[in-house]
């Protein structure tokens, strides 16, 4: 019960600062609504599944690259190929034109995954903007990529470039989210087993870690 009269005060606390927005204002709150529902309905950066698919895109590609491509530590990188070698899906082995690194090339079975995986995506891409018309979707797309185009230019000091998800320089802030609250924009970073107990119970008023909404929403309440 607490959690459900806490959740609607949420919502209600959202709903009178959205309403208090100018439309510069509204425009930033959905995109960074949009944001968090990307983050949650994606595969994840160094995931399994986003590395088959990667692999089915390239064909065989040696580990520094690929990690490269996606833009995570080597570390890491390398804990996710294991499981996926141990399973049979992709091999690895010694590079032959850089004996650093190793090529990683998916198996038949490797194939069959990533092939499914590509599906299931196309097909969750698809459902997140069915609501969009065929025209209205041609028109959103425009109108991101004009504001797409003047953010790399007119913030380029502060931002870190896209390469449409796949760059290195300059900050990372995909990185910088790792271990923060679930929101995803808290300024205090949770440690150790506070962080894995963590959830948000949408009481902003007395997060611990609170996120950029919370701390809009306790100006707001103020």
């Amino acid at each position: 019960m607490r959690h459900d009269e806490n959740y609607e005060k949420h919502i209600a606390w959202r709903r009178a600062h959205y309403e208090q927005e100018d439309t510069n204002g509204k425009l930033v709150i959905n995109l960074r609504d949009l944001g968090h529902a990307l983050r949650a309905l994606s595969e994840g950066r160094g995931s399994q599944k986003r590395i088959l698919i990667l692999l089915l895109e390239t064909g065989s590609i040696t580990q520094r690259e690929l990690t490269q491509r996606l833009g995570i530590q080597p570390g890491s990188a390398s804990e996710v190929i294991a499981k996926l070698e141990n399973a049979g899906l992709v091999t690895r082995r010694e590079s032959e034109a850089d004996h650093r690194t190793a090529d990683i090339a998916l198996t038949e079975e490797g194939k069959k995954h990533a092939e499914e995986s590509k599906a299931k995506r196309t097909e969750q891409h698809g459902e997140m903007f069915s609501i969009l018309s065929e025209n209205e979707r041609a028109q959103l797309l425009t109108l991101l990529e004009k504001v797409n185009r003047d953010w790399e230019k007119r913030f380029a000091d502060r931002w870190w470039e896209p390469l449409h998800g796949h760059g290195e320089r300059g900050r990372n802030p995909h990185a910088e989210m790792e271990g923060r609250h679930p929101h995803g924009e808290g300024e205090g970073r949770l440690q150790g087993e506070e962080r894995r107990r963590h959830s948000c119970n949408y009481d902003c008023a007395n997060c611990p870690a609170p996120c950029g909404k919370g701390r809009a929403l306790r100006e707001s309440d103020r």
